[in-house]
């Protein structure tokens, strides 16, 4: 009994040095911040193998993520169709929204590139070390950019919309489309300083995995020192929480001030009525950004795992997570378009004269 416990314990702590360890002799310390996609694929990839003769989870996998980028193009060439149109633009929502239909696309392509770039250099790996090390150093923070990007976007769109409730009829709408021209240009430098670090933490490591030197196993690290990935659990809430928070505050400021500005001009019903006509009325905007938390969750849990997690353990689990995280940069058309007359209206007439255009 005695021994079958220790052999237990000994099983146990094998397990845990194989999956924070690599090398023969287990040398280097490979778990770095977060589970990646890197991290979720890399045991179900073959190498030297080609794509026809992969897993099935890493063909559907493939169909999965072809099917998001054509769907990322469908929703953003909708986007720009609708948001073209100059009278959107008049305010600094229609501005934000044409920027969020190009950034939900880059992230969408980014997403792409990456899953293909851990699925190309994990099959051949022929392919050059340098390539690979750009691949590590560059792809992720590109991803993240873009990401970031889009959500602070539409966390924009909807502070942009609460300020129009507050200022009611003394809103101005060319210093709306200043102030957003100028957000549009600053946005990217702001994201960009905030993650600047973490190329610089990003690390290749190739190691021989059998004695021949035939089978080679690369695996790009992140290492962070404590006071780092503190700044790092920072910026990570920040960027994907925090503009799900702005909101959903920003939706419910729209419901109560408008409810409020009704029951002050409407007497004869108070205010409590009016609130609840503007739930009923508004609802989409609490919806939707109880939805994009949602979704964003799976990536924040995930991305706050710093223990020796073996993904191959709940494989599925952990794609269905990565995968869900990236759907709101897919949504633009159905959470802003759809539900409002306006832009519904403005798609329908610019997609008339484009289709006008393209008959002549």
């Amino acid at each position: 009994m005695i021994s079958s416990m220790n052999d237990h314990a000994f099983l146990s702590s094998a397990q845990i040095l194989t999956s924070c360890f690599i090398g023969q002799k287990c040398q280097f310390y490979k778990k770095s911040i977060g589970v990646t996609l890197d991290d979720i694929l890399r045991d179900e990839i073959q190498p030297n193998i080609a794509f026809t003769d992969q897993t099935i989870l890493v063909k559907i996998n493939a169909a999965t993520t072809m099917i998001m980028f054509i769907g990322g193009l469908i929703n953003s060439i909708l986007s720009l169709i609708t948001f073209q149109s100059k009278d959107l633009r008049q305010v600094g929502c229609g501005i934000y929204l044409l920027a969020s239909s190009i950034t939900s696309f880059l992230t969408i392509s980014m997403f792409t590139v990456k899953f293909w770039f851990v699925v190309l250099t994990q099959m051949n790996l022929s392919i050059r070390i340098s390539v690979v090390r750009g691949g590590c150093v560059s792809i992720e923070p590109l991803l993240k950019l873009c990401l970031y990007l889009d959500a602070w976007l539409n966390a924009c769109v909807a502070i942009e919309r609460a300020i129009l409730v507050f200022r009611g009829v003394n809103f101005n709408k060319k210093r709306s489309q200043h102030i957003a021209r100028w957000i549009i240009i600053i946005l990217p430098f702001c994201v960009m300083g905030s993650i600047v670090y973490e190329p610089a933490h990003r690390e290749l490591h190739e190691v021989n995995t059998e004695t021949n030197k035939v089978n080679i196993d690369r695996w790009c690290v992140t290492r962070y020192s404590p006071s780092v990935q503190q700044y790092n659990t920072i910026i990570l809430f920040f960027h994907l929480v925090a503009p799900c928070i702005v909101n959903l505050c920003s939706a419910l400021f729209i419901i109560f001030g408008s409810a409020r500005q009704r029951s002050t001009a409407q007497t004869r019903r108070t205010l409590r009525e009016h609130i609840y006509d503007q739930f009923s009325e508004h609802k989409q905007l609490l919806i939707s950004p109880i939805i994009l938390l949602i979704l964003s969750l799976p990536r924040v849990i995930m991305s706050m795992l710093s223990e020796c997690v073996n993904p191959s353990n709940h494989r599925l689990l952990f794609i269905f997570g990565y995968f869900i995280s990236f759907t709101p940069s897919m949504l633009i058309f159905i959470v802003f378009v759809l539900p409002s007359a306006l832009y519904r209206k403005a798609f329908q007439e610019s997609f008339r004269r484009w289709r006008r255009l393209i008959h002549q």
